[in-house]
């Protein structure tokens, strides 16, 4: 199996360089990557209570894709996917794993991002916002897998605050003056923006790749009160939230309590929103938007912790599940794509792709190094409209809380199974998704060999982690 994908892989590349080579020398890549964003959040996915024009627009000049997925169905490990090109059956990250006094497990040496590949052929890169695959110091630090420039939270449990009391400048930790778990002065995700945008600035006549992954809009439910709040303050019913509050004895890792949480949800997507129009709008003033890729996606589905409300909002687009589901709510992401004469503008892609296509993908595009491994398949064809695009068997997805999960997509069949910590041989349910896109009915009875051959590519497909172990196998 691993033979033959990569030999599809050297084909592809063969195939797409003469696409590569046609472009403007090296286009600027820009990733915006939403934390815990829901599939049905935005206006451009049906989105009716909140406000998110900037990313509407964005899809209207791109690609917007209905059949593609994030890594798995938390932050960690999805981005290990995502970075890594290998899915979560084989990437090395497969869960959040703390590590104290601030990390997570980080990713090791033998790990390989695409960043690094990026860097290789010319790419300046920067990353601003939450990393959370290894703390500085380690081989899982930003600079250590590709990153010139890093700024923003290293640690995703510091990042359950808006006011945290430190970010993190490349390996310069950074007091935030006046943040202090009791008081709250800077909310860090606006300065991070601005970050953000100097990078832009300051690359503005070389090749970049411009990563981020920003925290809006997970929980804690926390902002300023100021427009983005104002224009929901009054418009929905609310239900207070009570959670870990700022004061004496607060705690890093917290959610803080919010009076108006749907409010206060709505107003941090349409910041986040707002983040993504400036980003557009320095690319246009710099005149870099001809030859710059914007892509946008979520790092799994929406979340319901801090007061956050889905079900009221629709977040997972009428899907079943939610953040820590490996239902199509839990790991299906909005995917949009922009690159200006290259990609047919207000088109609509139902190329089922994941996380770990961008690696070849990207690599593609920028004329990098090939990566020595990857699950992916570089998804270009679609994008430029052009040759044959190859497709996937199928896609693999494992979890390890919640009593251990596995799921696997095949055309449209879409097995998930559950508990299989305790019993690996756990019964697979099967969903049709041409029929039953919200997986509500489980046909395995009825095609016990689709059952069995989901079976043997799951078991193929997950290779045993010491540090993560799923099955024992």
């Amino acid at each position: 199996m691993i033979l033959k994908k990569m030999t599809t892989l050297a084909l592809t590349g063969m195939m797409l360089a003469s696409y590569a080579g046609k472009a403007q020398v090296r286009p600027n890549i820009v990733f915006i990557l939403a934390d815990d964003l829901g599939y049905g959040d935005l206006g451009a996915y049906g989105q009716t209570k909140i406000k998110t024009p900037n990313i509407d627009r964005l899809a209207k000049q791109g690609m917007r894709f209905t059949r593609f997925y994030a890594g798995t169905s938390v932050c960690a490990p999805s981005r290990s996917c995502l970075l890594t090109g290998q899915h979560s059956g084989h990437t090395y990250i497969r869960g959040n794993k703390e590590i104290e006094p601030e990390g997570q497990q980080p990713l090791p040496d033998t790990a390989q991002s695409y960043a690094q590949l990026l860097q290789k052929a010319g790419y300046t890169t920067g990353a601003f916002g939450k990393w959370g695959l290894g703390m500085v110091g380690t081989t899982g630090a930003p600079d250590r897998k590709g990153f010139d420039v890093f700024f923003g939270y290293n640690c995703q449990r510091q990042s359950h605050r808006y006011y945290p009391t430190h970010l993190w400048s490349n390996n310069e930790k950074v007091a935030l003056t006046g943040n202090d778990l009791t008081e709250k002065k800077v909310y860090a995700p606006a300065l991070i923006q601005e970050k953000t945008l100097a990078f832009i600035e300051a690359n503005k006549n070389k090749p970049f790749f411009l990563f981020v992954p920003t925290t809006l809009p997970h929980a804690e439910l926390q902002g300023p009160d100021d427009e983005y709040y104002k224009q929901y303050e009054n418009s929905f019913e609310e239900h207070p939230y009570k959670g870990a509050d700022y004061g004496p004895g607060a705690q890093p890792g917290g959610y803080a309590s919010v009076a108006k949480p749907r409010a206060t949800y709505a107003a941090m997507v349409s910041r986040m929103d707002a983040y993504v129009g400036q980003i557009l709008d320095k690319l246009d003033a710099l005149g870099l938007t001809g030859n710059t890729i914007v892509i946008f996606s979520s790092d799994n589905g929406a979340h319901r912790e801090g007061g956050a409300d889905p079900v009221f909002f629709n977040s997972s687009g009428g899907l079943r599940g939610y953040k820590r589901d490996l239902y199509e709510g839990g790991i299906k992401t909005p995917f949009i794509v922009k690159w200006p004469g290259k990609i047919k503008p207000n088109s609509t892609s139902d190329f089922t792709g994941a996380f770990w296509d961008l690696m070849p993908t990207l690599t593609d595009i920028a004329g990098a190094p090939k990566p020595a491994y990857t699950d992916g398949i570089s998804f270009l064809p679609t994008l430029l409209g052009k040759g044959k695009q190859p497709q996937h068997q199928y896609l693999y997805w494992e979890f390890h809380e919640g009593g251990g999960r596995q799921a696997l997509r095949m055309g449209n069949w879409k097995g998930v199974k559950l508990n299989v910590i305790k019993d690996k041989n756990a019964p697979l349910e099967l969903y049709d998704l041409s029929k039953d896109p919200k997986e509500q009915h489980n046909v395995a009875a009825a095609h016990m060999d689709i059952v069995r051959q989901m079976n043997s590519y799951i078991k193929s497909e997950h290779i045993e982690s010491d540090v993560f172990p799923l099955t024992g196998k």
